[in-house]
């Protein structure tokens, strides 16, 4: 998992999802990407101190958000304090954001915007469904892409609440992930890692099943 002297290491931490009146508990996949020198942090969830000790002396270059559901975006406070860096979210899900932070994200995670790592580049793919700004970060130079809750091993993220849809994350999925080369790893908010090769054969079946 690593090209170039960069790495992408795992972080699960355990929390609340919050959404609509109702509480779920879940682990989520913290994705660190970098070197000795510096990294990137995608997801920062429950667990500030874990993603710190996980970080060390390394230069964090920029927090990014997948979405603004609360468990991918809870940490990001107490992460912003200690490092100051940049954090990155779609403007299409600053109402989720607010429901935690009042000061905006640092920046805008628009389609095709460019996150510079470790001599890697997290190019953000807009994929809403699960929510309306949801967005994964493709790193071709590192075979990876980083899904947050729009694609996990086994099938799309769920769209039964508030401003998610079923259809929309089907054609996420359909036009901006299962195009990617079939060796590339997904690498998902919850959940084991999978590759686009093998959910790639099941779309029908999601489309069957439904949300």
């Amino acid at each position: 998992m690593s090209g170039g002297g960069a790495r992408i290491e795992r972080v699960v931490t355990s929390g609340s999802f919050n959404l609509d009146g109702g509480s779920w508990q879940v682990d989520n996949n913290v994705w660190l990407v970098g070197d000795d020198e510096e990294v990137a942090v995608i997801d920062a969830s429950h667990d500030a101190a874990a993603i710190r000790e996980a970080v060390g002396p390394r230069r964090v270059v920029a927090v990014v958000c997948t979405h603004g559901h609360d468990d991918h975006i809870n940490a990001v406070g107490d992460l912003w304090d200690a490092t100051k860096a940049p954090v990155w979210l779609h403007p299409a899900d600053r109402m989720l954001w607010a429901e935690l932070y009042e000061p905006a994200p640092d920046e805008d995670l628009v389609d095709g915007a460019d996150i510079a790592v470790a001599g890697h580049v997290l190019t953000a793919l807009h994929s809403p469904g699960h929510s309306p700004g949801s967005t994964c970060l493709y790193a071709p130079s590192l075979n990876a892409v980083f899904s947050g809750d729009t694609l996990f091993a086994g099938g799309p993220g769920a769209t039964g609440r508030s401003y998610s849809d079923f259809d929309t994350i089907i054609e996420s999925i359909r036009t901006r992930l299962l195009t990617l080369p079939a060796d590339i790893v997904v690498h998902p908010g919850h959940g084991d890692t999978t590759t686009i090769g093998a959910e790639a054969p099941h779309l029908d079946a999601w489309i069957a099943r439904g949300h």
